[in-house]
């Protein structure tokens, strides 16, 4: 996805190969099947038209004076549904094209399946959900799943595209893995996530080619509108003969056929199934998985926007930069306890501390017979037990009600100047303590990703809220807020609290996306309005989220919600555009129909049109040839920079609106004098 944050979301270019376009006119052809048809009450209209104008082609025989002009009318009516069907039909084929190259990763595996007495190798086909399978360095994982054993790098450039390994591990927020990668080193246990032909990537799959593509709430709104349109048409034109009879005029069926088609919305009608899929294309492009096209589409109407601040905000790699101890500890006492607290910390941030201790000079060994304890979002600490020695680490707050409850009554003062001067600084206070002692604070440092301020700025514009949620303390929270530019944030988050947050704000009639990895976050992202989950997390995470990330890209969430915006903005101009467009028709054609014989009429024949048969046929060419030129538009969606509903819809109605009314007005002026040079006046 092209994206730039100060210039807003781009088109995306569209190509379409030759064997995409064979595909698209041959399902074209299928779709005059009425069943098909049916789907879209705009062309069924049309395709009617069409038919009963070749049913009167053959009631007037060869001889007939308008035998020429009702072969004409009824060929450009073919031409309109066949239009409209390819508009559709190469949306699905570029659809059908992405999903190749994701079936790729998807060949014929071979799995080998734990049972009682060992191991059996079978084909992947036959796995099934829970189903729990061994793969080894070099072999390629045969389903969706989850690591419950192990830990490996992966490969994942088959279904992401990126080369470089990633590290999965189970029993952490990066647990899960995706069928058809291959795992390069170690040797991992993985739980099956799905049966064959569930897994998310394979509903995907059927989504992109529109096999089970279901109407968003959106679209069928619109449709529904359109039918409506099209039904009051309706009995306006058949009820037309009716009321010229009264006047003494006569009405031909084919030119009330003419009239019709050129009335009803026949232009947003072709492409809006078109617009839809392209959507959730290029939700794919982006490589994210969308479990259906509403949740495209309800990206663009977000109004909240919830964020970790760590792997989203900030790069998220905190390392531990300083051991700070309080007065009477040495630095040698921190810097020991702090690395017997973290040995069994899996997350970077544990890590990086063992790293700085060892580093700093210590040589503490591993402790004999340890109890760890590790990290929960509940308790917002971790450390280990080793005989009568209890050593914490953790968020300042808690650590403090802990030592108060092995007794502790150390001042606080110089712990909260530590505390203040690390967080002031933009980087993570760690408190630990050891038993009742509070011994220091450590230092963990991260940067604010370039371009992320400047992003949030562009969704403020288009009306959207950001939220950071982190696990920080109230001092260190607003500093990184103040540096990314978010609108509001939650300091010390507790799972609690993202879903807290979450129901205030819908509460208030928002809708809200977030983004979350973890089993933490599940409850949240099920109840978010969008909720993304990342490819790596853990199988409950993904199964909440309605979204799920294959890079695993917490930031991923800023272009879903502009993929979204651009959905609903292309379908808005177009709607317009198409809307306008009949404006003009209503000019070329009402005077063909009754100029001639009510000249007081006449004054409505502003464009001066050579004859009312040319008239017609200039109106309904146009009307035909508007639907493929305007494909590529639709399929790529339209530019636009972040701004204001209220600039939004100025843009709209400037261009699409207005465009829309005289863009018809020269060009079906421009046809009837091709139509005069051809055939004559």
């Amino acid at each position: 996805m092209k994206t730039q944050s100060a210039h807003g979301i781009k088109a995306h270019p569209v190509s379409v190969d030759p064997t995409q376009m064979v595909q698209a006119i041959k399902a074209a052809l299928l779709k005059l099947n009425p069943v098909v048809a049916a789907r879209s009450p705009v062309m069924f209209v049309v395709l009617l038209g069409t038919v009963i104008s070749v049913w009167q082609l053959f009631a007037m025989g060869a001889s007939h004076s308008q035998f020429y002009f009702t072969l004409a009318v009824a060929v450009i009516l073919l031409a309109t549904v066949l239009f409209a069907n390819f508009a559709e039909s190469i949306a699905e084929a570029r659809g059908r094209g992405q999903a190749a190259n994701l079936r790729s990763a998807r060949a014929e595996l071979m799995a080998r399946r734990v049972v009682d007495n060992g191991e059996e190798k079978i084909s992947a086909s036959m796995l099934r959900k829970d189903d729990l399978v061994r793969v080894a360095a070099n072999e390629l994982i045969p389903a969706d799943g989850e690591i419950i054993e192990g830990i490996a790098s992966i490969n994942e450039a088959a279904v992401t595209g990126e080369s470089a390994p990633v590290l999965r591990e189970a029993g952490t927020d990066r647990s899960g893995v995706i069928g058809g990668t291959k795992v390069l080193t170690d040797e991992i246990l993985v739980r099956v996530s799905s049966d064959p032909g569930h897994s998310v990537l394979e509903r995907m799959i059927e989504l992109v080619e529109g096999a089970s593509r279901l109407k968003t709430p959106n679209e069928l709104a619109l449709t529904v509108l359109l039918s409506a349109m099209t039904l009051a048409f309706l009995v306006v034109v058949v009820a037309l003969p009716f009321i010229a009879s009264f006047v003494g005029a006569k009405v031909d069926v084919v030119i009330l056929i003419a009239l019709l088609v050129c009335l009803i919305p026949t232009t947003i009608g072709g492409l809006l199934p078109a617009i839809g899929i392209a959507g959730m294309n290029r939700a794919l492009q982006a490589n994210v998985i969308a479990k259906s096209g509403k949740a495209v589409e309800l990206a663009g109407d977000i109004d909240t926007l919830m964020l970790d601040k760590t792997g989203t905000i900030t790069y998220g790699d905190r390392q531990a930069t300083e051991f700070m101890p309080l007065a009477g500890v040495t630095k040698a006492q921190l810097r020991d306890a702090a690395l017997l607290s973290s040995l069994a910390d899996p997350t970077p941030e544990g890590k990086s501390i063992v790293a700085l201790a060892r580093k700093q000079g210590s040589t503490t060994e591993d402790p004999a017979d340890p109890h760890y304890i590790l990290f929960s979002a509940q308790t917002r600490m971790s450390g280990v037990d080793i005989g009568e020695r209890r050593i914490r680490k953790g968020a300042g707050d808690s650590i403090e009600r802990w030592a108060k409850e092995q007794g502790s009554q150390t001042d606080l003062a110089e712990l909260h100047a530590w505390v203040e001067k690390v967080a002031r600084g933009g980087a993570t206070p760690l408190v630990v303590a050891e038993g009742r002692h509070l011994l220091g604070v450590i230092a963990l440092s991260d940067v604010v990703k370039a371009g992320v301020r400047e992003r949030f700025a562009g969704l403020r514009a288009l009306g959207v809220k950001t939220i950071m949620i982190t696990g920080d303390n109230p001092i260190t929270a607003p500093a990184i807020a103040a540096t990314a530019g978010v609108d509001d944030f939650i300091a010390e988050a507790t799972p609690e609290d993202k879903l807290k947050r979450i129901r205030d704000e819908q509460v208030l009639g928002k809708l809200v996306a977030m983004v979350g990895d973890g089993t933490n976050d599940a409850p949240a992202l099920a109840q978010a309005d969008i909720g993304l989950a990342m490819n790596a997390g853990t199988q409950a995470a993904k199964e909440a989220g309605n979204m799920v990330d294959l890079d695993s890209d917490p930031t991923k969430l800023l272009s879903i919600v502009e993929i979204g915006k651009q959905l609903l903005i292309t379908r808005g101009a177009l709607t317009t555009f198409s809307l306008a467009n009949d404006v003009a028709k209503y000019f070329a054609i009402i005077p063909a129909v009754f100029a001639a014989q009510l000249p007081v009429l006449s004054a409505l024949d502003v464009m001066k049109l050579s004859s009312p048969n040319n008239a017609v046929l200039a109106a309904l060419i146009f009307n035909a040839l508007i639907i493929p030129v305007l494909i590529p538009l639709a399929l790529r969606g339209i530019s636009f920079k972040p701004s204001s509903a209220s600039d939004l819809l100025r843009r709209n109605l400037l261009v699409y609106g207005l465009g829309g009314v005289l863009l018809p007005f020269v060009c079906i002026k421009l046809i009837d004098q091709i139509l005069v040079a051809v055939i004559g006046a």
